[in-house]
């Protein structure tokens, strides 16, 4: 595996995280506690007598940290607190990878008395937590309104894994692209022992029913009907399949300046200059694996790992075995990067480093709301999957599908939550009031692995390797002029490279 580049900060020692997320019986498999919500306010989904009931047992179920996502709730940043209040959320991230690593310290004393979990796990982690956010209010205040309410999402809570996603997220396979998929699952139903789909070599995924097989899903996708005035046309790039390695657990969007601040390690094809202390400068200058050197976008997602037993380079690294992402990185068979158009008007050109994420990679905890990524299998992309991983019959390869936000608000490159700045295109193709068309990348990525329950995304730790995390990053840093043959092209409904 290649090391990440120019890498001119380093965090402090610290982690050593366990090999599971809620670990209880160390030598004997992975046996997990079903431990209760916050603030002493019984155990998440359940009443007062089934605690009572249940406070002593142990089940094989996994538990995970869920906190509230501090970042979506930020609509308005001043350009004055953008750093401080990126550091401060990507500080909120390491305090709940450090919150599992406490977890697992204290497993036998949690065995014996789960109520332990408020003092030891979760008291502790809502004060700091509260520090963050009061430091987040401040530094927003100095040149704007503070924000209010923000206190309110400094409390955490563990939860059992019961695949369920908050309710969010029924077991019917449910979502894809503009459909459902049936998730008939394989395999017994949350298994927290062995690896590869049982729990996951690190013990925090993926799980058996995190898997369907793609042949059971009924086809779900449907094309938005091509109107008067649509834009046909299509732009292909291609950037390779990064043969050179570039891996990093930056994400330089979401948490410019801070080394690690996405917990999982990234692929990156297009531009080699993508770390977290880049500037647009330094991007612009940046080589690329681009076959066209007028595109110098950096497009990057969390890397596809085996679980087979055996230890990547990274496995006693930050966003490898420090942050539980552990297996073999498995490089794409193909990368397909392309922009198309709109079904209902033409598209303009998207502006110079214009930020995009598309999927969620705290969907586990945060709902799907956000969530877009997309799975299936070659000779079956008509099914596809939002919430589980496919398992494709011999001859098929899987596939991860990412369709990026087309609609720009015409004036910003990015917005405080990373989101606002750009939306959907609606059901009918047109863009909300206020956004434009833009040309849509549309990224999809082929795998050649086996149909076996044993592979996964890197994730943040309490994420538990969910497909439903999966997430795209992109940068436009293309030149003016091969932007404007772009949107030329599509425009035109010519097919263009």
């Amino acid at each position: 595996m290649g090391n990440a580049t120019r890498k001119r900060r380093s965090t402090p020692a610290r982690r050593a995280i366990a090999a599971a997320a809620a670990l209880i019986l160390g030598a004997g498999g992975l046996v997990a506690a079903n431990v209760y919500a916050s603030a002493g306010e019984g155990w998440s989904g359940r009443g007062g007598d089934e605690r009572n009931d249940t406070k002593q047992q142990t089940v094989q179920r996994l538990s995970t940290i869920d906190c509230p996502d501090v970042g979506n709730e930020l609509r308005e940043v001043p350009d004055s607190a953008r750093a401080e209040v990126d550091r401060e959320l990507a500080n909120l991230d390491t305090q709940i990878t450090d919150a599992y690593q406490r977890f697992a310290e204290t497993k036998r004393q949690l065995e014996q008395d789960p109520n332990a979990a408020q003092n030891i796990i979760l008291g502790p982690l809502a004060s700091k937590r509260t520090a963050a956010i009061d430091r987040i209010a401040i530094s927003i205040g100095r040149s704007a309104e503070r924000p209010e309410g923000l206190k309110a999402l400094a409390r955490c809570t563990l939860r059992a894994d019961d695949n369920q996603n908050n309710g969010d997220n029924n077991d019917n396979g449910n979502n894809g692209n503009n459909g459902n998929g049936n998730g008939n699952n394989e395999g017994d139903n949350d298994q927290g022992q062995g690896q590869g789909g049982n729990g996951g070599q690190a013990g925090n995924g993926p799980a058996a029913d995190d898997f369907v097989e793609i042949q059971s899903v009924q086809p779900n996708v449907s094309e938005p009907r091509q109107r008067r005035g649509a834009s046909r046309g299509t732009f292909s790039t291609d950037c390779g399949v990064n043969a050179n390695g570039k891996f990093n657990s930056d994400n330089i969007i979401v948490a410019p300046g801070v080394s690690n601040g996405a917990h999982h390690m990234h692929d990156y094809v297009g531009n080699q200059a993508n770390d977290a202390f880049a500037s647009d400068r330094d991007l612009a200058r940046g080589a690329t694996t681009c076959r066209n050197q007028g595109d110098r976008s950096t497009y990057y997602w969390p890397v596809l790992r085996i679980q087979n037993g055996a230890d990547e380079r990274d496995a006693n690294e930050d966003g490898g075995g420090n942050d539980q992402n552990v297996g073999q990185i498995q490089r794409p068979a193909e990368v397909e990067l392309k922009f198309v158009g709109n079904p209902k008007s033409r598209v303009t050109a998207m502006p110079r480093f214009l930020r995009i994420i598309t999927g969620d990679a705290k969907a586990f905890t945060n709902g799907d709301a956000n969530a877009n990524a997309s799975w299936s299998c070659t000779g079956f992309e008509d099914r596809q999957l939002k919430d589980k991983y496919p398992l494709c019959p011999e001859g098929s390869d899987v596939v991860r599908t990412f369709n990026f936000q087309s609609c720009w608000d015409g004036k910003n490159t990015d917005s405080a939550n990373h989101r606002t700045h750009v939306a959907f295109a609606q059901e009918d193709g047109s863009c909300p009031r206020g956004f434009r068309a833009i040309p849509q990348l549309q990224q999809r990525i082929v795998y050649d692995i086996p149909a076996e329950r044993n592979f996964a995304v890197d994730s943040f730790p309490e994420q538990l390797h969910k497909p439903i995390t999966d997430h795209g990053d992109f940068i436009n840093v293309f030149n003016k002029r091969l932007m404007n043959r772009m949107v030329s092209c599509i425009n035109d409904g010519r097919n263009c490279r």
